[in-house]
């Protein structure tokens, strides 16, 4: 029986005589070796030092006991009976394991040395060995993982300080919609559940899901997914990963997103648009919390908390079809709904300022000054586009050192307006063709979009073949002209 398996062994390797180890380092490790004498020896010596040690005689058993438990770190003689230690950690790998390798060999030469490197080892270790040498090369691995956790760390502390000092982390309004938002952010976020955030583009999602990230306490990554941006028939490998050969142009196996934000929070944006094969096995990840990467037939345990977010009506989507009602369910737990920039017009002097400020940082440039005015007259205007346009109308006010009200294009709506009476403010002249209000309003769409075609033909209902042609047509018409 294995010393997995075997309590008495787990109790007695708990009680380890040897250093305490450090928490944060891998504690578990497995000797790969056919000759009896190198596993009891290495055995006793690792777990008076480092935790649980389990040893196999060969690439079959030492396979049997990964698929059981799982090892930070392999000890591996390179000369097997039947399939090689090199052929054993190649299958692993390709099943999607995730280890430190150290390979020993009695038999040393260039060739087993370039194969062992390909093989992905940490380090390479000729028999016969002290004690020392196995030891100094454990500590290796460990330093290295240190090291990189470090790395990681650091980097999130950067990104902690950039969100605080550009707003990315943080929501700026004092208006009652805001102050619900905040409320309900600063009450799901230390819990586990599953959030929903709702609301038009540019109404500032991603910042919600940032916010409810650092509010969460949560140590691991927050990792943002836009599932528009991402490839229908690559958003699975980034998802979960894959192996080496699952697919053309896989050439080595990769750890996905939901590996990369173990611990913390993974944030998919536009979840809509997220393909309805692929609703399925997210699903299925949210509730075995395990993820499959491409190619392998062996589940990964995850730790991954899941935000998502989109400016669609999901219920509507489900109604239609195009989304798993089960799915919708599962994710729908808590709901927060963004407000857009019209329903918290008494917000723009302090977004104005906040934006002013920050963005002259960025830019390296001097705020400039906004009369009340102008902060009227902003206050007025619909903003399709919410918070996203006003960013984008104070970078460039920064830009040419004045508020370029001319880019408001005319259009007036009144603090607290409704879509309706939008709709009446952004009439056109009664002397304009068909053909030039549909121009008009398509370009005024593909503006408040971004430019992005793809989202401005979904906005107006039609394909991105038709929009293209019908801007093509709009070309040719002004070149003839």
């Amino acid at each position: 029986m294995s010393a997995a398996l075997n309590p008495s062994v787990e109790k007695k390797s708990s009680n380890r005589n040897g250093p305490q180890a450090d928490p944060d380092r891998p504690t578990s490790i497995l000797v790969v070796d056919d000759e009896p004498g190198i596993r009891a020896f290495l055995q006793r010596a690792l777990s008076k030092r480092y935790g649980l040690v389990e040893v196999a005689e060969d690439a079959e058993t030492a396979q049997e006991l990964c698929k059981r438990c799982h090892f930070d770190l392999l000890i591996v003689d390179i000369r097997l009976p039947g399939r090689s230690g090199l052929e054993c950690i190649q299958e692993l790998r390709a099943s999607g394991a995730v280890m430190d390798v150290i390979f020993i060999t009695a038999f040393a030469d260039v060739e087993a040395t370039i194969a062992a490197l390909r093989a992905g080892a940490a380090d390479f270790v000729l028999k016969p060995f002290r004690l020392e040498q196995i030891v100094t090369a454990v500590e290796r691995c460990f330093e290295r993982r240190r090291l990189t956790r470090e790395n990681t760390g650091l980097r999130r502390q950067v990104n902690d300080f950039v969100d605080r000092l550009y707003g990315t982390a943080g929501l700026v309004g004092r208006s009652q919609p805001m102050r619900d938002v905040s409320e309900v952010i600063k009450r799901v976020a230390p819990t586990p559940t599953s959030v929903l955030i709702e609301g038009e583009t540019g109404t500032g999602k991603e910042l919600a899901a940032r916010a409810i990230h650092r509010f969460s306490g949560q140590r691991g990554a927050f990792v943002p997914v836009n599932c528009v941006a991402i490839s229908p028939d690559l958003i699975e490998s980034e998802l979960f990963g894959h192996t080496k050969g699952a697919f053309t142009g896989a050439h080595q196996a990769r750890e996905g997103l939901f590996s990369f934000a173990n611990g913390g929070i993974l944030f998919l944006d536009e979840i809509s648009e997220m393909p309805i094969g692929l609703q399925a096995k997210l699903l299925r990840v949210l509730e075995s919390r395990k993820i499959r990467p491409v190619g392998s037939d062996r589940e990964l345990p995850v730790n991954v908390r899941i935000l998502t977010a989109t400016n669609r009506n999901l219920g509507e989507e489900v109604k239609a079809g195009r989304f798993r009602e089960d799915l919708y369910y599962r994710l729908n737990v808590v709901t927060i709904r963004m407000p857009s920039l019209r329903e918290c017009v008494e917000d723009i002097p302090e977004l104005l300022d906040f934006l002013n400020k920050n963005l002259a940082q960025e830019l390296g440039m001097s705020p400039v000054s906004f009369t009340q005015e102008d902060i009227s007259r902003l206050q007025r205007y619909a903003w399709p586009g919410n918070v996203r346009e006003l960013r984008n109308l104070v970078e460039r006010a920064l830009l040419l050192g004045r508020l370029p009200l001319d880019a408001l294009g005319g259009t007036s709506a009144s603090p607290n307006s409704t879509a309706a009476s939008n709709a009446e403010t952004t009439g056109f002249p009664t002397d304009w063709t068909l053909e030039q209000v549909e121009m008009k309003h398509m370009l005024r769409v593909l503006d408040t979009a971004g430019g992005n075609k793809s989202e401005a033909a979904r906005r107006l209902g039609v394909s991105r073949k038709t929009l293209e042609r019908k801007l093509r047509s709009r070309a040719t018409a002004a070149q003839d002209s």
